[in-house]
């Protein structure tokens, strides 16, 4: 795909509105805006962008606010090094819906999106690996090296989570019904969301309603029969997530990971030129050319209401925006709990909300790397092997283990990994290194952010408070020297480059 390369910076903040000092032990002083906004959005992350550049392209004057210096949020694109880009959490964009692409014209704005022909490979201790490819039948085809069961099985597999990833797809699209008074057009989105029913088939209809509320590792073994096989597709039921491939529920976290995507049983592996952050300058500008207006550096401390209903947001400055609308694109409980007036939201719903668990048990670490790293597994075709997301479930029980690990507030011994060498696909992000240079995101699952013993800010997982031991980095990866977590130079146990890492601590999410 031909399109020019891009560069996502920190996006610039068009307006922004400085509010005056206040004394020091003075609240600060309540500033009114002069005309109310049919809609303002809380956070500048690409979910809320989308939101944004939809309502402005309807024709509603819409505000987004932003804590941090810069849009994108989990999308973002940071930097390692001196000409050395990294993504810094999500390092894929494949979940982008294509019609999204279309509607905001994003290519017009700057983004060009990569997919390399393989979508995985999961290498295995042995010294083989399992490669899926976007062409079912190839990795098919692939699979019966190892087991003739599980390659006959694979395309049918591969047909039937995207049968019923688009009905989810559908079902997620569609607007929930006004209980109360429905309306004609209520009527009609049950009267499409029939027929969408009626086209998965009687089998696929039967089996969507068996396989939601399974376990992802029960759904893989009904198809599959080698471990490897299982966990490798199972890893996407339980991805960042605190949970493990026994827990209930997961088959559909797989499922709707397919959804609006190509994704199938391989799952998406797809790059924005320039990193994820070109996706979030691409919304920004998509939403920007709509109408929409995008602060930075405004923090939104509270949401008012009034009868029942929002009316606007404070500022940590003290100003005060009215708005018709108020859209959150922070998580329900920080929503809820930290923003909304309690007694607005009221006791049985401010106990509900406050007891929604946020256990984050990611931990993301990315690696700036003199050469591309050895994987025996890759053998002679590393260089179109290693293009995908490499994958290392070790099997779905040593999954579950791991997962165990987190849920007594330990982190695992043998985390479960999911790493990407963008570079190879994207040599932008390194344009500005030694010949060679290649970056590495990495998420290491089953890191829980609350520790049992110690914590993240400077004591080792496993390790009491103030006793001697390596520093919290090497929990994943054997230093050469001691270092800050932010960043330091070591190397990495599966390779022997020499790596300048950046490590970011779990995350309640």
């Amino acid at each position: 795909m031909a399109a020019p390369i891009t560069h996502p910076a920190p996006v610039p903040a068009p307006i922004t509105h400085p509010a005056p000092v206040p004394a020091p032990a003075a609240p600060p002083a309540i500033r009114h805006a002069v005309a109310p906004w049919d809609a303002v959005i809380i956070g500048g992350g690409h979910n809320a962008l989308v939101t944004a550049a939809y309502l402005a392209k309807g024709g509603l004057r819409t505000l987004v606010l932003e804590r941090r210096d810069r849009l994108g949020g989990a999308a973002d694109t940071a930097e390692l090094g001196p000409g050395i880009r990294v993504p810094a959490l999500a390092h894929t964009v494949g979940r982008l819906r294509p019609s999204v692409q279309r509607d905001l014209d994003l290519k017009r704005h700057g983004l060009a999106l990569m997919a390399p022909d393989v979508r995985a490979l999961a290498p295995s201790p042995d010294g083989s690996a399992v490669v899926f490819w976007g062409d079912a039948a190839k990795t098919a085809a692939g699979l019966r090296a190892r087991s003739a069961a599980d390659a006959d099985a694979y395309v049918g597999f591969d047909r039937l989570v995207r049968s019923m990833a688009r009905f989810l797809d559908e079902l997620g699209r569609s607007a929930p019904p006004d209980i109360d008074a429905p309306g004609i057009g209520d009527a009609l989105t049950g009267l499409k969301l029939g027929r969408a029913f009626r086209r998965l088939g009687k089998h696929d209809a039967r089996t969507i309603l068996r396989i939601l509320p399974m376990a992802v590792a029960d759904l893989v073994a009904e198809a599959f029969e080698t471990d490897a096989v299982r966990a490798a597709i199972a890893w996407r039921g339980v991805r960042y997530g605190s949970v493990g491939p026994w827990s209930a529920g997961t088959a559909s976290v797989l499922l709707m990971d397919s959804a609006g995507n190509d994704g199938g049983a391989a799952g998406e592996t797809v790059f924005a030129r320039g990193g994820p952050g070109a996706l979030s300058v691409a919304l920004a500008s998509g939403a920007r050319a709509a109408g929409a207006e995008i602060r930075t550096g405004a923090e939104v401390t509270a949401i008012t209401s009034k009868d029942g209903r929002a009316t606007g947001i404070v500022l940590s400055s003290g100003e005060v925006i009215t708005a018709r609308a108020i859209v959150s694109g922070a998580d329900p409980k920080r929503t809820l709990v930290d923003l909304v007036d309690p007694v607005a939201l009221g006791p049985s719903l401010g106990w509900r909300a406050g007891n929604i668990r946020t256990p984050g048990v990611v931990a993301k670490v990315n690696l700036a790397l003199k050469g591309l790293p050895v994987f025996p597994a890759a053998g002679g075709d590393a260089d179109q092997l290693l293009r995908g997301r490499i994958v290392v479930p070790p099997g779905i029980d040593a999954m579950e283990r791991a997962f165990d690990a987190s849920k007594y507030g330990r982190a695992s011994d043998a985390p479960i990994v999911e790493a990407t060498i963008p570079s190879l696909v994207d040599p932008s992000l390194v344009e500005g290194a030694r010949t060679g240079t290649h970056v590495m995101s990495v998420i290491a699952q089953y890191a829980p952010h609350t520790l049992r013993d110690g914590d993240w800010a400077g004591h080792p997982p496993g390790r009491q408070a103030g006793s001697p031991g390596p520093s919290t980095m090497s929990w994943r990866f054997s230093m050469k020297e001691r270092a800050s977590p932010a960043q330091s130079t070591g190397s990495c146990r599966s390779c022997t480059s020499d790596v300048l890492v950046h490590c970011r601590v779990p995350t309640a999410s």
